[in-house]
C-alpha cells in the first residue's frame, strides 16, 4: 500500500484534463500522477518535462527510449517504474523476448551496439554513486549524435525523479504494467514493491 493516498477528487479534476492525455498515452491512469496530483503545478511541471523528453519531438526510437528507462529504473531499484518502462517498451514494439533479456544487453545478441552503448551509458548514469565515464560518453557517441546522447542522459534523469517518487511512496503498481512484469521480468527477481 503506498504511503500516500490519491489527491483527493477536488485536486484529480482539477488535472482531468492532464490525466486523459496520460490515459491516452499508457493505456490506464497513473497511480503516481494520482498522487502526484496533490500538487496539480507539480504534476504538470513533471508532464511538460516528459513530454519534451518522451514526447513526439524526440530523436530516439520509443522503444528504445523505453528500454534506457528501464535500465536505469533498475540500476535505482524501482519496481513500480521497471514495470512501467517494460511494458511501455513492449507497447512502442520492443519483443518480449528482448525485454525478458534486457540485463543481458552487453552480450545478448538481440541488441545491436548502439543499444548496448545507449544502455550502458544509462545504466552507469543512473547508478548510484554516479558510474558513468567519459568512456561510456565515447562509445554512445559512436552511434548517437550529441543531440540524442543529451537525450539518453535526460531519459534517466527523467526516470530518476519519478524512480525516487515511486520508490519513497511505495506507489501500487497498476493491473496492466503489474500483469507485464510478473510475466516478463521473473527471471530478474523482480517483485512487486513491498510495504515499507
Amino acid at each position: 500500500m503506498a504511503h500516500l493516498p490519491h489527491a483527493p477528487q477536488d485536486k484529480l479534476d482539477e488535472v482531468s484534463e492532464e490525466m486523459a492525455v496520460a490515459a491516452a498515452i499508457m493505456g490506464f491512469e497513473p497511480n503516481s500522477f494520482k498522487i502526484m496530483a496533490h500538487r496539480p503545478e507539480i504534476l504538470r511541471g513533471f508532464l511538460a518535462l516528459s513530454a519534451a523528453v518522451l514526447g513526439p519531438e524526440s530523436q530516439l526510437d520509443p522503444g528504445l527510449r523505453q528500454m534506457i528507462a528501464y535500465i536505469a529504473s533498475a540500476a535505482a531499484g524501482c519496481n513500480y517504474c521497471q514495470a512501467h518502462t517494460s511494458h511501455g517498451a513492449h507497447a512502442r514494439g520492443v519483443s518480449s523476448e528482448k525485454i525478458e533479456a534486457l540485463w543481458l544487453y552487453e552480450t545478448n545478441p538481440l541488441f545491436s551496439d548502439a543499444e548496448r552503448a545507449a544502455l550502458q551509458l544509462a545504466q552507469s548514469s543512473a547508478s548510484v554513486p554516479n558510474q558513468a565515464t567519459q568512456a561510456h560518453f565515447d562509445t554512445a557517441k559512436a552511434h548517437f549524435d550529441d543531440a540524442q546522447v543529451a537525450e539518453i542522459i535526460a531519459v534517466v534523469a527523467t526516470f530518476g525523479f519519478l524512480n525516487r517518487w515511486n520508490d519513497s511512496l511505495a506507489t501500487d503498481i497498476e493491473d496492466n504494467p503489474l500483469a507485464f512484469a510478473e510475466t516478463h521480468l521473473a527471471a530478474t527477481n523482480w517483485t512487486p514493491p513491498s510495504d515499507r
